[in-house]
């Protein structure tokens, strides 16, 4: 019987609130309720008015069926995920703060630099990958695998709830007719009041997430720029503003100028392709799908408990891997084609009902 060897991390003194560890964390005042909210507002957004029309497609029995199936694919490829979080022992071992962290101490630096390129990509698109980044606010104890475990499995619950409610109603209300988008298609106008706040909501919702989404691309452009030019005032120089009343407030000129490029860019993107721009996200997401949420978290838990090749649980999991696989496939395939379809009318700067 194979014996699997365990990386003993030294201990970590903790004094108070702070955790002083290698990587000189700072303290940490989040729970399992802060990180559930994190992950519901991250994960769920406005596609969910497209869920009617996916249903009407789908059924009553195979809808709700595939809602369930990759909620519960969902949440336990986020466990593996969060078992990565610390490299080598779950509760001492060293923190990974970033999904490039965990992948590069897991899987070593190709694969990181593969899924960074993806991941980057999707983040541009409409982004990111909130499970680890979410684990930074943890306090301690308990662990910060144990909070996140019952924090993805809430979320999950209320995620599921919610798109089983909007789905299951919209295909009620609507039927075979339902549109592809319940807010955005003309039929559906009526009445007013509701569609404002519904809206309303949306906008107070984006506002959030588009934050959420930018950071970690921010992060990583201005980390690259700071390690290539170190010596670069214009990169590194911070500009104290006087605050009556408080400390002063630290302003960098390039950051400035980077997150405002950033932010314009993806507008003039947003623009040109807004006619399909639900299955340009839908391809990138397809391929994200795959590659981030599946292969790699899989392969990183396969490492970090050194599963034998060929063992029950490895072969289960490298079922799971190509399952994923077939889905992103399928997935991609569909909004390729949907989004040929569209280019034969397609006009720059307009939406599909101009």
């Amino acid at each position: 019987m194979n014996q699997q060897k365990h990386y003993e991390a030294p201990q970590v003194p903790n004094h108070g609130d702070y955790l002083c560890s290698e990587d000189k964390d700072k303290k940490r005042t989040g729970n399992v309720w802060t990180a559930t909210a994190n992950i519901i507002t991250a994960v769920i957004g406005s596609d969910v008015f497209i869920l009617p029309w996916a249903m009407a497609q789908l059924g009553w029995i195979a809808g709700p069926a595939l809602i369930l199936c990759f909620s519960f694919v969902n949440f336990y490829i986020s466990v593996l995920l969060v078992d990565c979080y610390r490299t080598g022992d779950p509760i001492n071992g060293k923190r990974n703060h970033t999904y490039m962290d965990a992948v590069r101490s897991n899987l070593g630096g190709t694969k990181a630099v593969a899924s960074g390129i993806v991941q980057y990509v999707y983040l541009y698109a409409l982004l990111v990958y909130q499970t680890l980044d979410a684990s930074k606010s943890m306090k301690s104890p308990p662990s910060e695998a144990k909070t996140m475990k019952k924090a993805n499995l809430y979320s999950v619950i209320v995620l599921t709830l919610l798109y089983m409610l909007c789905g299951c109603l919209g295909y009620a209300a609507f039927g075979n007719e339902s549109p592809v988008n319940i807010i955005t298609d003309l039929s559906f106008h009526h009445p007013f009041w509701l569609l404002n706040i519904a809206n309303a909501a949306i906008v107070v919702e984006t506002i959030g997430t588009y934050q959420v989404y930018c950071q970690p691309l921010f992060a990583f452009i201005e980390k690259w720029t700071a390690k290539r030019w170190p010596q670069s005032k214009l990169i590194t120089k911070t500009i104290k503003l006087p605050n009556k009343g408080s400390h002063p407030y630290k302003l960098n000129l390039f950051r400035l100028v980077e997150r405002t490029v950033v932010v314009i860019l993806a507008t003039i993107t947003a623009m040109l392709v807004l006619p399909f721009y639900d299955d340009a996200v839908g391809f990138f997401a397809a391929l994200s799908f795959c590659f981030l949420s599946v292969y790699i978290p899989i392969e990183m838990y396969i490492a970090q408990k050194r599963i034998p090749r060929w063992s029950t649980k490895w072969i289960c999991l490298q079922t799971v891997s190509l399952a994923g696989l077939i889905v992103s496939i399928a997935s991609a395939i569909g909004s390729i084609a949907y989004t040929v379809i569209q280019l034969k009318d397609y006009k720059p700067f307009s939406s599909s009902n101009d």
